[in-house]
């Protein structure tokens, strides 16, 4: 018997066995919601938004905090952001189920293009489909798309601010150490120009449940060149906490 390959028997079945939306019973969650990966920043500003832990995301590792918070008069939640897509992928459907429509995400990526500096800003306009967890969402494709419209508030935050930002693809991989010379370049020649393990499965869960989606992308560590360039990888940089209020205003004004 000659089978397709698993990843790509993609089944349009609207409801799940386990459907989050009727196990999870609590609605507890505003409209908007920012989600981060940089929890050391949600210690940080948690005075100045009035934080306050919420019904947390349990997972076999522990719990995932959630927040309630308020930012000039609107009410957000923060989740803390899971690295890899089938995790971030759950916590984003759970979210949605406790009431969440509307979403950014902040986080880092690793950069092939070199010219982006640690820091600097990127705003995905699309993701290359590397990963598994966005083939259960939507049939079989190399692209996956954020919500146009956030995207749009996130650039006009950006301007709003005057801060510098690049635009692009960027490539969604589960497999860090497997990121080899010829598929590096293979990726750079279909035009990605950063490098995470997210935003794909995020895109693709937010169309299948029609709620709005977009990412913000700092610059980390560097693999477009001949060797790895670690630069800020594992460091607290400075710009984590302006990437979380950049977020922050463009959630709220969505």
């Amino acid at each position: 018997m000659n089978l397709p390959y698993p990843i790509l028997e993609f089944d349009d079945e609207r409801r799940a066995l386990i459907e989050p939306s009727e196990v999870i019973k609590h609605r507890d969650l505003p409209d908007r919601c920012v989600i981060t990966f940089f929890r050391e920043v949600i210690e940080q500003v948690s005075s100045e938004l009035e934080c306050e832990a919420v019904q947390p995301i349990k997972s076999a590792m522990g719990e995932i905090p959630v927040y309630a918070a308020n930012y000039n008069g609107t009410d957000f939640s923060v989740l803390q952001g899971a690295v890899g897509a089938p995790l971030a992928a759950a916590c984003l459907e759970e979210v949605i189920a406790r009431g969440a429509r509307q979403f950014v995400v902040c986080g880092e990526a690793g950069v092939i293009d070199s010219d982006i500096a640690p820091g600097n800003v990127i705003v995905p306009t699309s993701a290359l489909r590397d990963e598994g967890t966005s083939y259960h969402y939507l049939s079989p494709g190399r692209i996956a798309l954020p919500s146009q419209r956030v995207v749009q508030c996130l650039l006009e935050t950006l301007a709003r601010h005057n801060c510098p930002h690049v635009t692009g693809m960027t490539w969604t991989t589960d497999a860090f150490y497997r990121e080899t010379p010829a598929k590096i370049e293979s990726r750079r020649q279909e035009g990605c120009i950063v490098v995470e393990m997210e935003a794909a499965a995020y895109f693709a869960v937010a169309q299948f449940r029609g709620v709005e989606l977009a990412q913000i992308l700092c610059g980390g560590d560097d693999i477009g060149g001949s060797d790895w360039d670690p630069r800020s990888f594992g460091q607290k940089s400075p710009a984590r906490g302006k990437l979380f209020w950049l977020s922050v205003e463009a959630c709220v004004a969505l």
